[in-house]
């Protein structure tokens, strides 16, 4: 997760945003994401954060496609979890069981949360940022939510009945039942 920068004017309010408009903005080398019909702006993340990023997301993707379970998604898929005013959300790893994909598969941004969503931190991450886009995944619908902190060597896990959990390097992300079979320990990835 980039260390994000909302653009505000300071003057006059914000100019809400659809995610049909953000599917069609440019802004070179950032990651994009809308927060109730705002615009976020964040720098790109960092090399640790890409690293353990991929390795999650190619353990997670193997996984998938070994017990033909749906699909996984990579970094920068945005995901519409809210309307009027938007919030599109771009995890750094999402999957989707088989029976909730979509149909056809959307040629924008699909209305709805992933049954798993993977945040990695970046350092600048502030913790009340965080937990903002955690409640965005788990209101819109998403069972379980994967915050891992490389710096830290910690993870956190939150699930759709409130319930969370933190992990050390030493213990194991398990996919429960949203990712059945699915371990990993966390040393691993970090």
């Amino acid at each position: 997760m980039a260390a994000e920068q909302t653009y505000v004017p300071s003057v006059l309010p914000p100019t809400l945003m659809t995610a049909e408009e953000l599917l069609h903005l440019s802004i070179s080398d950032k990651r994009t994401e809308l927060v109730r019909g705002v615009l976020v702006v964040s720098e790109p993340p960092g090399y640790r954060h890409g690293r353990v990023a991929m390795e999650l997301g190619r353990r997670i993707a193997n996984h998938v496609v070994e017990g033909d379970l749906g699909e996984a998604f990579a970094a920068e898929t945005g995901f519409t979890l809210a309307r009027g005013p938007d919030t599109v959300r771009a995890p750094d790893v999402a999957f989707i069981r088989r029976e909730r994909l979509p149909d056809p598969e959307p040629k924008g941004f699909p209305d709805l949360a992933p049954d798993l969503v993977v945040e990695v931190l970046s350092p600048g991450d502030r913790a009340g940022k965080v937990l903002a886009k955690v409640g965005d995944w788990l209101s819109a619908g998403a069972p379980l939510v994967w915050v891992v902190d490389p710096e830290r060597r910690v993870a956190r896990v939150y699930r759709q009945d409130g319930t969370e959990t933190l992990l050390s390097a030493s213990d194991s992300l398990d996919g429960e039942d949203v990712l059945p079979g699915f371990s990993c320990a966390l040393r691993d990835v970090l």
